[in-house]
């Protein structure tokens, strides 16, 4: 769900008082949300080739049957 301009401004906000008040904290923090971001994209290229897989699987299986059935 998409922010409003208000909440992206406000969100802004925060971060840069974060940011000034405690910018160890604020490191630490950025550095775990580019963690997750990697996770989530291995997450979708495992998915993706599971899927490929699947497909592949399919496709194989009705060639053989096709083959057979022609046989």
């Amino acid at each position: 769900m998409a922010l409003s301009m208000e909440e992206q401004r406000i969100l802004a906000e925060i971060e840069t008082r974060l940011s000034e008040d405690d910018p160890r904290l604020a490191h630490r923090l950025s550095k775990a949300g580019a963690k997750v971001g990697r996770a989530r994209r291995r997450r979708r290229i495992r998915l993706v080739a599971a899927a490929a897989v699947a497909v592949l699987a399919v496709l194989t299986a009705v060639a053989a049957a096709v083959l057979t059935a022609v046989s």
